[in-house]
């Protein structure tokens, strides 16, 4: 199965989409959830694993084992697939999930291969192969959470992840180290070294606020970076949500108490 070429646009500023323009019989791959709207030409499937080509020339034990993978990232055995049924270009969108940057990335200029954070996939062209990286190296293996278990992606099509609040691209130069949270790591190449790092001071680990562990990317390669991770935003959430027990930063101000009372939530 040949990789379909597609044409794109992104839109929006914060809290963007990208439109896919698919020729008839091409078709495009998305992560459960993320489709926003599509033309009445484009039919929608769902079917084990990713559809690519390595699962398909493998036949049943090939879609079974890429069903696998994605099931090792927490994400669903299935993927949807979206193809133009009809007899002129046709076009589908995908949102992204929470505010924040679709990053489009051609995996022929990258090498083939792209490594990135399990829930950072959005959508690609038919044909890009979803895969699981392991990282084999001991700190990463049990210190680090987000970071341990990546989502590979493989092929020489269009790939399109999002990045949470600000993107960040930063170009390493052979044996230049950079320490990220691991939460704010979008996707690297496979030529940068990932791994997880101890804090090291104790008072730091406990009343910092930081965590316990760092990422290190170790050079050359490129890295993409979010200044807004999901883990962190669903966190800040939750403390501010009075049903899970959290407090709106005003609550402690008279005029708290009384816009509570005027908008109902204090009876």
């Amino acid at each position: 199965m040949a990789m379909d070429v597609i044409d794109y646009e992104i839109v929006g500023n914060e809290m963007q989409f990208v439109e896919i323009e698919l020729d008839p019989g091409e078709a495009a791959i998305g992560e459960a959830g993320a489709m926003m709207m599509m033309h009445n030409d484009i039919q929608m499937d769902t079917i084990f694993g990713d559809g690519s080509a390595q699962q398909q020339q493998g036949g049943l034990l090939g879609k079974l084992l890429g069903a696998g993978k994605r099931l090792v990232t927490g994400e669903s055995l299935f993927t949807t697939i979206f193809h133009n049924e009809g007899r002129a270009k046709s076009r589908v969108a995908f949102a992204a999930p929470y505010p924040g940057k679709i990053v489009p990335i051609d995996l022929s200029e990258v090498g083939g291969t792209l490594i990135c954070q399990k829930d950072s996939f959005l959508c690609a062209a038919r044909g890009v192969s979803l895969g699981i990286a392991f990282n084999r190296k001991l700190g990463a293996g049990l210190f680090g959470g987000e970071g341990f278990i990546m989502q590979k992606l493989d092929g020489d099509g269009m790939a399109f992840i999002h990045a949470g609040g600000t993107l960040v691209v930063k170009d390493l130069a052979p044996g230049e180290v950079l320490r990220v949270d691991t939460g704010c790591v979008v996707a690297f190449l496979p030529s940068v070294d990932f791994d997880i790092q101890y804090v090291g001071k104790l008072k730091s680990a406990l009343f910092g606020g930081e965590g316990v562990f760092f990422a290190t990317l170790r050079g050359p390669g490129r890295v993409w970076l979010q200044s807004l991770p999901l883990s962190r935003l669903a966190n800040r959430i939750v403390m501010a949500a009075p049903a899970a027990g959290g407090r709106g930063r005003e609550e402690g101000s008279l005029l708290g108490g009384l816009g509570g009372l005027l908008d109902g939530d204090n009876s």
